[in-house]
């Protein structure tokens, strides 16, 4: 695979992320930031170009994903639900089941790769999401990583313990496999017991569906909205990158995060 320069992965004409200070970038910025704080989400259809798609799902064809499944609460808490209120939502548990190709495994040259460790793209993140100073993450197995949800795989209801999360898709499923979301169920100041219940008992009150097509950038505020990843219904199997950032530098897995969703440490 022949290593590409950061305008030929992401176009830049569309996502001028090179250029924050010029017009169309502060234009850019702004765009985010108003979607996020009218929604919690912000897509940006497009970001990754085709051939960078097709390159990037190329290089990682080879590789076995290593598939996790478990059973968790909303908050992937790990309280024992016997040892909680009878009413307490997280003693409701969902089911998350997915492949995982760690940063590690990822080619070097992978265009994903190319965005992602590129300080354009960070400064573009950081300052979408207001949060400065912004580092990418230390971790070298899970700091990006591509997910794969094959045929039966989904993602449960749950609230991320992160202020933010970036993804790219890089293949949807044609059938299943949709993003859903409910924008701010639970308030910083409010944690909505009432409306989880509801939502984990098959209330559809205020659930959003994203579908995005291939290349879509998404950036999305999950510690306050609940969401989840339909059941992929289709033999083509679903296919994203979660980029992480920190605050702080040197940010890290740890280590029992790391043999749940990589089997290793």
């Amino acid at each position: 695979m022949v290593t590409s320069t950061l305008a030929e992965v992401v176009d830049l004409e569309r996502h001028p992320i090179h250029d924050l200070a010029g017009r169309e970038g502060r234009a850019l910025v702004e765009h985010v930031r108003a979607e996020l704080a009218a929604s919690g989400a912000c897509d940006l259809p497009g970001f990754l170009r085709p051939r960078a798609v097709a390159l990037t799902l190329a290089g990682v064809a080879g590789i076995d994903a290593f598939h996790m499944q478990q059973a968790h609460d909303i908050e992937f808490s790990g309280r024992n639900p016997e040892l909680l209120d009878v009413d307490d939502p997280r003693r409701f548990h969902v089911r998350t089941a997915k492949g995982c190709i760690a940063y590690d495994e990822i080619p070097a040259a992978s265009p994903l790769r190319i965005a992602y460790e590129s300080d354009e793209l960070t400064r573009f993140v950081g300052a979408a999401l207001e949060v400065d100073p912004i580092y990418r993450q230390s971790d070298e197995i899970g700091a990006l990583n591509v997910m794969v949800h094959e045929q039966g795989d989904e993602l449960g209801w749950h609230f991320d313990n992160a202020d933010f999360v970036v993804t790219l898709m890089l293949r949807p499923s044609p059938l299943g496999g949709v993003f859903e979301y409910v924008p701010m169920l639970r308030p910083a100041d409010d944690a909505n017991d009432d409306a989880v219940r509801a939502l984990l008992a098959g209330d559809r009150a205020g659930v959003r569906e994203i579908r995005a097509a291939a290349g879509t950038l998404a950036l999305f505020r999950g510690h306050h909205s609940p969401h989840r990843v339909t059941p992929v219904e289709s033999e083509t199997a679903r296919v994203n990158a979660v980029l992480a950032y920190a605050r702080t530098p040197g940010a890290r897995l740890t280590d029992s995060a790391r043999q749940i969703f990589y089997g290793r440490n």
